[in-house]
């Protein structure tokens, strides 16, 4: 009996799934939908069918009410029992994207968009709407895992039409973020198509400088593109910028120490900063006014902020001293937007705090960025020892090692003296003469051998000064290593002119501000003729103190727009994780004595 009722409940069960199941055309065969079954039930009826057809719709509908339920692993499972290449167009489809979801779960978008290659995704223009979406979702996020940006854009941008309400809000929102993300170089519209003019926008408020600039741009944009879906629902962030360009900064406090360790540090970025105000006010521009405050002589935060409310200060640029900035990013919440000078370690920070300076770990990131970018894998280092020798490669290592690089030889260096041999080791030169004085010793006779180096190494990172780049460079050529590229921090050049240190180090490429790189910037030559030091190592201070003030009434708009760059004096600059601003160099390599300054890493 019991038997007699299960086999009547598979026939039931069979029979609904697929009345359920949609035709889009005789020839491209059914889509499984889900019953109201359990997967068990279905994977039963599966087992039992005599038709191959309904077994592989079940297994189908069973694999993915188990993907639905958040169980991928048995989703899996039972997705690999359904022969792909004996199904129906609609069915491989619905395989296919069901597999190329099940691969986005594993982090895997790569095969994800293997999955979706089957022939059969052809035909998906001829499936039902719902499928159609779930499909173009699925391409357009393993898109942008994998990095193809413009694709993901384009993908989604195809997908636009067939949404509603909610999810073409968030579509919506997601083109924007996908378009605004390109370089510069990658906005090139052509036509006007949906795509063009996504583009257009992008580029116009990428190439904008103020935000009034930039609104005027986006206006100007939306009188040319009337029926654009972006100018009929202008994309969030940029509403934001709307926001503020309507409430521009019209004072600003500049928190610096006018006196102890740090003053003249302070001094160079106050006359870097106040530069870039009168350049502001020389250009005809309606700069905000500067209050300054003596950090050195504060004694309570609070009262600080009470002073700078009470005068009318609405951005405070400041403190430098790392012990203040950690008072900061302690709080919850600051009365004043606040662009410190220094960065704090590790805290997140209030809603309130962006935190800027020349760190070395930005360079260390850019000398990783660089040597991925010139299609090099395995890294030799030489740090100093010490803690700025650890900071410097641990940035370089995490991000090295992060996109898929390896370090293979680490060497911190210190005495002088102990260089030659700890370039000796880092290449296993010792090693081979070794196994030069073995042979001799077996033959019995004199063997001529030159040693020879480890070949593994790709590059060194250097993170270095200039006196001790002095000394590796021309070690690394007596240790038979001098054809090993070095890319190394800014801390090797002294722009000091030294035509005798520069041929020492002749060979070594670095990262460097443009502000150092770049001798004709109508500002800098302004600067230097009235502090000659502005143009020697003390010019990235100076450089600082100019995008301190470029930055000061643009913080909300790398907010807005987090994937905008400002192209600064100091490195192109972005926001990064915790309201950090990051920089981005430019490269120089030492040749024949002389600065050379190199293309600009590919973004």
């Amino acid at each position: 009996m019991i038997a007699c009722l299960r086999l009547f409940l598979a026939l039931c069960l069979a029979t609904l799934l697929v009345a359920c199941a949609s035709s889009p055309s005789s020839s491209l065969g059914e889509l499984p939908r889900t019953p109201d079954a359990s997967i068990e039930q279905l994977l039963e009826q599966a087992a039992t069918s005599k038709s191959p057809d309904k077994a592989a719709l079940l297994r189908l509908s069973a694999a993915d009410l188990a993907y639905r339920q958040g169980n991928a692993g048995r989703a899996g499972q039972i997705l690999q029992q359904v022969p792909l290449d004996s199904l129906k167009p609609a069915q491989q489809i619905f395989a296919s994207t069901l597999s190329a979801e099940l691969a986005m779960v594993r982090n895997q978008p790569k095969a994800a968009l293997t999955a979706l290659s089957h022939p059969s995704l052809q035909h998906l223009g001829e499936l039902p709407a719902g499928q159609q979406i779930r499909t173009g979702s699925v391409q357009a996020r393993a898109l942008e895992a994998d990095g193809q940006t413009l694709a993901a854009a384009k993908a989604r941008i195809l997908l636009a039409p067939l949404l509603k309400d909610d999810a073409a809000a968030k579509n919506h929102e997601a083109i924007w973020t996908l378009i605004a993300a390109l370089p510069t170089d990658q906005l090139q519209p052509t036509g006007n198509d949906n795509l063009a003019g996504w583009m257009s926008l992008a580029l116009a408020v990428k190439t904008a400088g103020t935000l009034e600039q930039q609104q005027a741009a986006i206006d100007s944009w939306r009188a040319q593109n009337p029926a654009h879906p972006a100018a009929v629902q202008l994309p969030q962030p940029l509403i934001k910028l709307k926001e503020l360009a309507s409430q521009p900064v019209s004072k600003i406090a500049l928190l610096l120490p006018q006196d102890g360790p740090l003053a003249s540090v302070s001094k160079a970025l106050r006359e870097g900063f106040m530069a870039a105000h009168y350049q502001a006010q020389q250009a005809g521009q309606n700069p905000p006014s500067i209050e300054f405050y003596d950090s050195s002589r504060l004694t309570s935060v609070d009262d600080f902020y009470r002073k700078a409310q009470a005068a009318g200060v609405q951005l405070v640029v400041g403190p430098l001293e790392k012990p203040l900035v950690k008072q900061l990013a302690a709080r919850p919440q600051l009365p004043i937007t606040t662009l410190a000078l220094n960065y704090s370690e590790g805290e997140q920070g209030p809603a309130q705090l962006f935190q800027f300076g020349l760190a070395a770990e930005d360079e260390a990131r850019e000398v990783s960025r660089r040597a991925r970018a010139d299609g090099l894998h395995r890294a030799a280092a030489l740090v100093p020892r010490g803690e700025w020798g650890d900071r410097v490669l641990k940035a370089f290592r995490q991000d090295w090692e992060a996109n898929g690089g390896s370090v293979i030889g680490i060497e911190r260096v210190d005495q002088p003296v102990a260089l030659a041999q700890q370039i000796a080791d880092l290449f296993q030169l010792r090693q081979s003469e070794g196994r030069a004085k073995s042979l001799q010793s077996t033959v019995g006779t004199q063997v001529a051998a030159q040693p020879a180096r480890r070949q593994d190494i790709e590059f060194i990172f250097l993170a270095s000064t200039p006196q001790q780049a002095q000394q590796i460079k021309p070690t690394l050529n007596f240790q038979y290593a001098g054809d090993v590229p070095v890319y190394a921090t800014s801390n090797v050049f002294s722009a000091s002119g030294d035509v005798n240190q520069y041929n020492d180090m002749n060979g070594v490429m670095f990262c460097e501000t443009p502000w150092l790189l770049d001798a004709n910037s109508p500002l800098r030559r302004q600067v230097t003729a009235q502090w000659p030091q502005a143009g020697g190592s003390l010019g990235r201070l100076y450089a600082m103190g100019v995008d301190a003030y470029r930055l000061a009434p643009r913080l909300g708009q790398l907010k807005a727009l987090p994937d905008s760059r400002i192209e600064g004096e100091s490195g192109s600059l972005g926001m990064a994780a915790g309201q950090r601003i990051e920089r981005q160099l430019p490269w120089a390599k030492f040749v024949s004595g002389q600065v050379t300054r190199l293309p600009d890493t590919p973004r």
